[in-house]
């Protein structure tokens, strides 16, 4: 039986509800990705009936409390339950055999007759992978290393690649001025574990992404050896690439609809060369309309960084990485006894923990940080502008945020609502005992 990647999931989805099956035909160009976007990307769907041979499925990971569901811990847990798998990393299995050997390809590829490429915007460049998990090796450490990347699809057998992290540039860099080709591999079809891993910064934690995954699922991660490079892939996804990034060869890329909605530029990036593909039986293609699974996950992983960094300064009670500010650029945070500086403390210790973040506000513990209304109800009635609000001008912001692009710098907002006098009875919540009870 089954309890990795993605055919578990779908099952176990399916038996509680929360699968949605499209029978009627959808183009995967554009209307797939508007069924996705219509539901905030949070209902997992899938399309048995795009214009192609395989069905396709998205939406998987964008609901919140659902993913903590497939977790299989609670959602105040999250912090204590991620930070114990960082700390605590588990071994990994490698098995001789598993069903992504059910089908391997190793001459005369076509990406596109294996994959059905989607488009998700108008102007966006060609089809892109938007869910793909991609794998390489450290050369030195041996470590492995994951992250969801954009894959231009170029035709045939070629990728374009889209690097952000200093980590992975550092040793493609290496590569190029050795010109040697530098061996990758891409999985699709995997679940809630496999994708939290990938989004646990391996600059600031320097740990193996496969062993990081075995301790989240509670059981090792079952692993392959590829046909072609010297690497392992997830014994149960649904498709596999193997490919090389050669040395000193780059394409134009993009553009893209982006994390917040916006087209990123048009720039020549690295691209992979596809020498194997490996896939299952009926393959699944999995999706995620640009970009909200990877960084819901990205951002769980910042709210770990950004809790552990402040109650060094502060007594912080719970932190959240907001959806509105793409899981990235907006914060809110919740401390207890914010009335002697501890809300700007928790300003700053904020600003220093991310460069990316732009708005931070500060609660007292009495505050739901998760709704907006309650969040937008304390900046009301517990701060001044003049008293409360810290701007830094001319900061260092992210090239995700266009008006960080177009102004070469970011201004940043804190603002500390917590109650300045925790003596009077001023701020004191009207409220109804909860031995009363309420009506459902």
């Amino acid at each position: 039986m089954e309890t990795q990647m993605l055919r578990c999931l779908l099952k176990n989805l399916e038996s509680e509800g929360h699968l949605r099956t499209v029978f009627e035909k959808v183009d995967k160009d554009f209307q797939l990705g508007a069924i996705l976007k219509e539901n905030n990307n949070k209902v997992p769907t899938i399309f048995k009936n795009v214009n192609h041979r395989n069905a396709v499925v998205g939406g998987l990971f964008g609901n919140r409390e659902l993913f903590f569901s497939l977790l299989k811990f609670e959602h105040c847990e999250r912090i204590k339950q991620i930070s114990k798998a960082i700390i605590n990393p588990k071994p990994y299995q490698v098995l001789e055999n598993g069903p992504i050997y059910e089908n391997i390809i190793t001459n005369k590829i076509y990406l596109d007759d294996i994959i059905p490429f989607t488009k998700f915007h108008e102007k966006d460049s060609g089809p892109f992978i938007t869910a793909g998990i991609l794998v390489i090796k450290e050369p030195e450490s041996g470590k492995y290393l994951t992250s969801i990347r954009r894959l231009q699809y170029n035709g045939g057998n070629c990728l374009s690649l889209l690097v952000a992290s200093p980590r992975f540039n550092r040793i493609l860099e290496k590569c190029n001025n050795n010109g040697q080709d530098l061996e990758v591999a891409i999985f699709l079809g995997y679940d809630a574990e496999a994708i939290l891993a990938s989004q646990i910064n391996s600059n600031v934690y320097d740990v193996d992404k496969y062993t990081l995954d075995s301790a989240l699922r509670g059981e090792p991660l079952k692993l392959v050896r590829c046909k072609t490079k010297d690497l392992l892939v997830p014994a149960y996804s649904e498709i596999v690439l193997e490919g090389r990034v050669p040395a000193g060869k780059f394409e134009y890329e993009g553009p893209f609809g982006e994390l917040m909605g916006y087209y990123g530029e048009r720039a020549l990036h690295p691209i992979i060369e596809i020498d194997a593909v490996m896939h299952r039986n009926n393959p699944i293609y999995q999706v995620a309309f640009p970009c909200r699974e990877e960084h819901l996950t990205n951002g769980l992983t910042r709210e770990v960084e950004l809790f552990s960094n402040l109650e060094r300064i502060v007594n912080v009670k719970d932190v959240y990485i907001t959806e509105g500010g793409g899981y990235r650029f907006n914060a809110v945070v919740s401390i207890e006894n914010g009335e002697h500086g501890e809300g700007k403390t928790a300003i700053l210790g904020t600003f220093g923990t991310f460069s990316d973040i732009k708005n931070v506000v500060i609660v007292d513990e009495d505050v739901n940080i998760f709704s907006s209304s309650d969040v937008e109800w304390a900046i009301t009635t517990r701060s001044q502008a003049g008293k409360d609000f810290v701007i830094i001008e001319n900061a260092k912001g992210s090239t995700l945020d266009p008006s960080h692009v177009y102004y070469k710098k970011s201004d940043k907002l804190g603002i500390d609502a917590t109650i300045p006098d925790k003596k009077t009875e001023l701020f004191n919540r009207a409220i109804i005992d909860k031995k009363y009870g309420g009506i459902e």
